[in-house]
């Protein structure tokens, strides 16, 4: 197989997922770069011998974050960062941004020394100021750093609006904009169930849609409640269906984090938004016509997230 995936802290579980899934639909070769180097190759091994069960050529292998390791990464056709650390008891807002801040620099110098071509999606939260910080230090066009979050959003608002439909998942389509936190932007507009809009369709009251918008912004948090840390399978699927549609060049509309200068009437920040993808990354940005209360709540995101980019400086 000649396409290559890295996946940057492989051998925590966002990672493992995120390989796992690539490797099971074999669309690339993958290398799992990781702090934790013995757990990499183990991991790397493990979904390794998988492949056959899963009828998949894909090939993995599993390495430290050391000069050598790196070298393995060389040339690959999409890095997907999934390193950082979560916030601990204690642990201020800013200091959880200046140690991912922190990360982002050493992997991002790595990634642009072995794989200048590279399309980069970073999964590593507080996701849409670590998408600024890989942009700024990669100096990569910003057609090529596209920050995981509206897909994972959009899946979850489908996953609500399913169960309280009762309605396949298949059916239900979900808009959600704006900043990868409390402050995103979901649009019952233009969600649908089988093209019907959500606001139209039987049954689907103002306050069933509020509750679905809420406990989408919800989503992460409701995880770490009952599980004790962050989601790993729905955030490592979501990277996934990136890069597939990316390698496919399948110009597939998404949600994503990307750098706007002038859409939205946003300036020089990653902000979500549904965007065009293919083999060059992002194709075109699609703009939408909001209303002017939809536009407040954009903008209210867009400003959650300038706080942070204003703490690291980027």
């Amino acid at each position: 197989m000649n396409r290559k995936v890295t996946v940057v802290g492989g051998a925590g579980n966002v990672g493992a997922t995120v390989a796992r899934a690539i490797a099971d639909r074999e669309l690339a070769d993958v290398v799992i770069v990781d702090i934790a180097e013995s757990k990499s190759q183990g991991i790397a091994l493990d979904l390794l011998e998988a492949c056959p069960i899963e009828g998949s050529d894909s090939r993995i292998i599993g390495v430290g974050a050391t000069e050598d390791g790196w070298k393995e990464t060389a040339n690959s056709d999409v890095v997907v960062i999934t390193s950082g650390v979560p916030r601990k008891p204690g642990m201020s807002r800013d200091d959880l941004l200046n140690v991912n801040f922190g990360i982002m620099k050493a992997v991002t110098e790595q990634i642009v020394k072995y794989s200048p071509n590279t399309i980069i999606v970073p999964v590593a939260n507080p996701l849409d100021a670590m998408c600024q910080a890989v942009y700024k230090l990669s100096r990569f066009p910003k057609s090529r750093v596209i920050g995981m979050a509206g897909v994972l959003d959009s899946a979850r608002m489908r996953t609500f609006i399913a169960m309280e439909a009762n309605v396949s998942v298949e059916n239900v389509h979900a808009f959600v904009l704006g900043g990868h936190g409390d402050t995103m932007v979901p649009l019952p507009r233009y969600s649908t169930i089988s093209g019907i809009p959500l606001p139209d369709y039987p049954g689907m009251t103002p306050e069933k849609i509020a509750a679905i918008a809420k406990r989408t912004a919800d989503g992460g948090a409701e995880i770490t409640r009952l599980v004790g840390t962050s989601a790993w399978y729905a955030p490592g699927s979501a990277a996934a269906e990136m890069v597939e549609v990316i390698l496919k060049d399948k110009k597939k509309i998404l949600p994503c984090s990307v750098y706007l200068e002038g859409e939205y009437g946003i300036n020089n920040l990653f902000v979500g938004v549904p965007v065009k993808l293919g083999a060059r990354g992002i194709d075109q940005i699609i703009q939408i016509k909001l209303t002017a209360e939809e536009d407040a709540a954009l903008k209210k995101s867009a400003a959650a997230v300038k706080e942070l980019i204003d703490v690291i400086k980027v």
